[in-house]
């Protein structure tokens, strides 16, 4: 048996199903959309267990006898006591250290990775080499400063301030514009690329 073959026309008829929802919502759509999470459920835990539990774990813990990792293994189980009513208040106590630490985690990182690299980027020179660039920087500058002050509340919007808080108004509505229409390319090329699958490595249509 050709298994390639069954998996091309496994992933063609799935891509059909999905499409049939362009019609309206069916069984066949149901079906794809139900087996897709099934499987990426699947695959997650599997990838969990593998990639992370066993190796960081499992492993260190039950084979190498690091007995500190009793306490990790632990909270872990609590976890799962959330499937039974009457003791899964003791889930808590290992979602409140997983949150407390990530959050703390979390706002290290997207200080220094997130919010310091964005002072960087528009701390850019005023003039530069070509005028081109200077245009540019000027543009971003002038967005930037009239973004924040929209969102600066405490002063009524009105006056010389209003106008540049309107400003800033064209200018995120131009950012969201431009993150829409490249969402919008981004599902078109995926579009495309199931189009080529059906056309050609289906069909044999197209080359």
């Amino acid at each position: 048996m050709n298994y390639e073959i069954l998996g091309v026309w496994l992933a063609a008829f799935f891509t059909l199903c999905i499409f049939s929802f362009l019609y309206r919502d069916n069984f066949f759509y149901k079906l794809a959309e139900h087996i897709f999470v099934g499987i990426s459920a699947g695959y997650g835990v599997a990838l969990q267990w593998q990639n992370v539990l066993v190796p960081n774990l499992i492993k260190p813990l039950f084979e190498q006898g690091k007995l500190i990792l009793i306490f990790p293994f632990i909270l872990s189980a609590l976890l799962f006591t959330r499937l039974f009513a009457k003791i899964s208040w003791l889930s808590r106590w290992a979602l409140a250290l997983l949150i407390g630490i990530f959050s703390g985690a979390a706002i290290i990182g997207f200080g220094s990775g997130d919010l310091i690299l964005q002072i960087n980027a528009n701390l850019l020179p005023l003039k530069a080499d070509s005028f081109l660039t200077t245009f540019n920087n000027w543009i971003l500058t002038i967005g930037l400063i009239a973004c924040l002050l929209y969102f600066f509340y405490s002063k009524e919007h009105k006056g010389t301030f209003g106008y540049v808080t309107k400003l800033g108004i064209y200018f995120l509505m131009i950012s969201f514009g431009a993150s829409f229409g490249y969402t919008v390319m981004s599902r078109m090329s995926l579009l495309i690329g199931r189009v080529y699958f059906l056309f050609g490595q289906w069909l044999g249509i197209i080359q």
